[in-house]
């Protein structure tokens, strides 16, 4: 007998998609090079600025460049910043990029009056001292033993402020541009980065990788100098 599917297309479900990742559309962030950042690490990234899909969404990342009050009030306009704040409490896969780390803080020097998401402790403080305000450029970032995801290495910068001390609760990595400050924290999945991994060559590249993994790990949702330059020019945070 002819084979009943021949000359007709066959319907199948459609699968889900493995290592797709959230990235929130604060309209505070150039996001292009963040998408082609996690694509190179093997995610599946896409846009949304819906609170809902934050929640429900295996991966976030939360990207930012820009003014600490204008990024607090584009989250918040959207209730993305309840969303937000909900995974952090839970530890649940999120990464955020320089503002993006900003602000979950409890605020920043850059906003007087304005409250961050509040839901890490510290506040970022402007740089001080004879140093160049924007950092714009290649800086060590060196972990504290017990951090996992991220490793020594060199990462790209690109701001204004920074958190002096590393917060509790978190395993930090420091750096220092005038003074020690932290340059990412982690705790579970959660991952923040005051230097976007997404410029930072292939040490930024394989950090992201480690963080997709993790985030699609079966209990992620439980609770040398580089090579190459970066292909954008980021604003500062």
């Amino acid at each position: 007998m002819a084979n009943e599917h021949q000359g007709r297309a066959v319907s199948r479900a459609p699968s889900p998609l493995v290592n797709e990742v959230l990235v929130v559309r604060t309209g505070v962030a150039n996001v292009a090079s963040v998408l082609a950042g996690l694509t190179k690490a093997g995610a599946v990234p896409h846009l949304s600025d819906d609170a809902g899909a934050v929640r429900a969404a295996r991966a976030v990342v939360l990207p930012g460049v820009g003014a600490f009050a204008a990024g607090v009030k584009s989250l918040a306009a959207r209730q993305l910043d309840l969303a937000i704040a909900e995974r952090v409490r839970d530890s649940r896969p999120l990464l955020a990029v320089c503002l993006g780390l900003q602000l979950l803080l409890e605020a920043s020097e850059e906003g007087p009056g304005e409250r961050g998401l509040a839901v890490v402790p510290g506040v970022a403080r402007r740089f001080q001292g004879d140093v160049r305000v924007p950092q714009l450029g290649w800086n060590r970032v060196v972990p504290a033993p017990e951090c996992q995801l991220l490793r020594e290495g060199h990462a790209y910068f690109a701001n204004s402020y920074r958190l002096a001390e590393p917060p509790p609760g978190f395993a930090s990595a420091m750096t220092d541009h005038g003074g020690p400050f932290v340059a990412a924290f982690e705790r579970g999945p959660l991952l923040a980065c005051q230097f976007h991994p997404e410029l930072s060559g292939t040490w930024g590249i394989d950090l992201l990788r480690r963080w997709v993994a993790l985030a699609y790990s079966a209990d992620a949702n439980a609770g040398g100098p580089p090579s190459g330059k970066p292909t954008s020019r980021e604003a500062s945070c």
